[in-house]
């Protein structure tokens, strides 16, 4: 559908959240009707979400901001069998302590940009092992287990990848998607979700819960029933890089993961290709100014991207910490007086274009004492350019050029400047 009537369907479209339905013009038509209930699930694999869940975080957002509730569902059950999309080898199984140490963690992201309550709109959090738990195997095999078939379990992408490369697949993974689609059918009789979102890769599993949810339904004479699924695309750079990932790890959500100056400067290093992009799914600014932004050139896009740092930024950490980010950067890069006067070296624009050696400017302005430690110090993920570790060694170029200089940095606390003269 090229025009929905529905708010909610109609901004995910025009900032491109939109990659797979399941009868979007139903959709559209009861969303525009009422308020509707919608989810995501996040498992608890590690104490903090990252940047890459931050798209499906933006679907719950925009789903409030339209006038309809959100739930967010955290994956405390599921998370004990491990979600075998996109891996070829089964996930580490976590204890029932960290599982509950990584939720606890996890909830302080979805508080930064949701509003939750008991009230008309208020999202809700819930955690899916309140119901997971308490299955008995035999009632739920005879209860849904009907509704499956192995041969369409077996055509799944996710187990099609590991059939393909002959990696093995538990029978415990084997069970995920049966998870998953009995969390839509308890969402939708508890709350009366009619929604599930996610990423495209959770297509598969997406479709089996609405199936679920209709069978059931069914079943027991009611043949009206309506769920629906939506996915996003899969997100990646213009370079082809994962989102939320750098050659130094993952982008951390959580501050005391990751610090607001560095989730800032992870923005500000975006490609220009994909600003505009990630103006419209990762800020609430108005269309007209993303594409305003997004359509500069030159020299102009790096006020853009220095916006799409800021109001990134902001949404997580807050205003204040995101202006405090934009003005460090500020004082580093145009003024090179962070943390006093930094170190610095004059190299000619010709010598970047050609590609000038990692390690020299890092020996000039004495962040190093020989090649070898900063080696040493990129196998440790500790030399950093423009506040990005650095897995391997690469010459510094033209693209490296923030306000006319590189920031180069050892650790947390040793930085220096490569000033470029034209």
């Amino acid at each position: 559908m090229s025009e929905f009537k529905s708010d909610f369907l109609r901004i995910l479209s025009e900032r491109g959240f939109i990659h797979q339905g399941t009868n979007l013009e139903a959709l559209d038509a009861l969303a525009a009707k009422e308020s509707i209930t919608g989810y995501i699930g996040f498992d608890a694999t590690a104490t903090s979400l990252h940047a890459g869940s931050l798209v499906q975080i933006m679907l719950l957002y925009w789903l409030q901001q339209t006038g309809h509730r959100p739930i967010a569902l955290m994956g405390g059950g599921t998370t004990k069998v491990g979600d075998p999309t996109g891996k070829d080898e089964q996930r580490k199984l976590l204890t029932d302590a960290d599982i509950e140490r990584n939720i606890t963690g996890i909830k302080q992201v979805f508080k930064k940009f949701l509003t939750f309550g008991d009230g008309n709109g208020e999202a809700v959090m819930v955690n899916n092992d309140d119901w997971l738990s308490q299955l008995g195997y035999v009632e739920f095999l005879r209860d849904y287990g009907v509704h499956f078939t192995i041969n369409r379990m077996l055509a799944f992408d996710s187990v099609k990848l590991r059939l393909e490369r002959e990696s093995p697949m538990t029978f415990l993974e084997f069970n995920y998607m049966l998870m998953q689609a009995y969390d839509f059918l308890e969402l939708q009789k508890r709350y009366g979700c009619v929604l599930q979102m996610g990423g495209s890769d959770q297509w598969g599993n997406i479709v089996n819960g609405v199936e679920l949810c209709r069978r059931v339904a069914a079943a027991a004479g009611d043949d009206s029933e309506q769920v629906f699924g939506v996915t996003t695309p899969l997100l990646t750079t213009a370079s082809g890089k994962k989102m939320g990932k750098t050659e130094g790890g993952a982008i951390w959500l959580n501050a005391d993961m990751l610090s607001p100056y560095d989730y800032w400067q992870y923005w500000r290093n975006t490609e220009d290709a994909d600003v505009g992009r990630m103006l419209a799914l990762f800020t609430a600014m108005p269309m007209d100014e993303v594409r305003r932004l997004a359509a500069l050139e030159g020299a102009e896009i790096n006020e853009a991207k220095k916006v799409l740092a800021t109001e990134v930024t902001a949404m997580l950490h807050g205003r204040e910490a995101a202006e405090d980010a934009a003005e460090t950067a500020r004082r580093t890069f145009e003024e090179g007086s962070s943390a006093g006067n930094l170190p610095s070296v004059n190299v000619a624009a010709s010598a970047l274009a050609e590609g000038l050696p990692l390690l020299d400017p890092f020996l000039e302005t004495g962040l190093i004492a020989s090649k070898g430690e900063g080696r040493r110090h990129i196998k440790g993920g500790a030399l950093k350019v423009n506040d990005e570790a650095l897995s391997e060694e690469r010459p510094l170029g033209t693209d490296d050029v923030r306000d006319g200089a590189i920031k180069l940095s050892i650790g947390k606390k040793k930085h220096a400047l490569v000033k470029v003269a034209s």
